[in-house]
């Protein structure tokens, strides 16, 4: 019904940019948060940043000031900034979505199935 599709990862040097890119399809009535996670090898998914529909945005410490999200509406598409990259960025993005389903009252969570992001000389 909904499908989350991320682009934009690969292979970076330290101090390095990407830019990720995650655009919704399917029968979508309105999409309501959106959000940026990752998860690191041996270790937990964590949120990176998120942004309302509104554009109101929350990041965590480790990506503050280095990191920006955004999103088109009208493209129903997220994206994440990513400046000064460090080897601890490294992991596997995912995103991460509250959608309407069209014929739906409610809201419901969707995930993509990740881009790789390494960042390593």
């Amino acid at each position: 019904q909904v499908l989350l599709v991320e682009s934009g990862g690969g292979l970076v040097q330290p101090g390095g940019s990407l830019r990720l890119s995650c655009a919704a399809s399917g029968s979508i009535a309105s999409i309501n948060s959106m959000a940026w996670y990752r998860q690191a090898p041996g270790k937990e998914r964590e949120l990176v940043a998120s942004i309302s529909r509104g554009g109101t945005t929350n990041y965590s410490d480790s990506v503050k000031g280095r990191f920006t999200i955004s999103r088109d509406n009208a493209k129903k598409t997220v994206y994440l900034q990513m400046n000064s990259l460090k080897p601890e960025d490294t992991a596997v993005y995912y995103c991460n979505a509250d959608v309407r389903i069209d014929g739906y009252y409610l809201y419901r969570n969707f995930w993509g199935r990740g881009t790789q992001v390494t960042v390593s000389s």
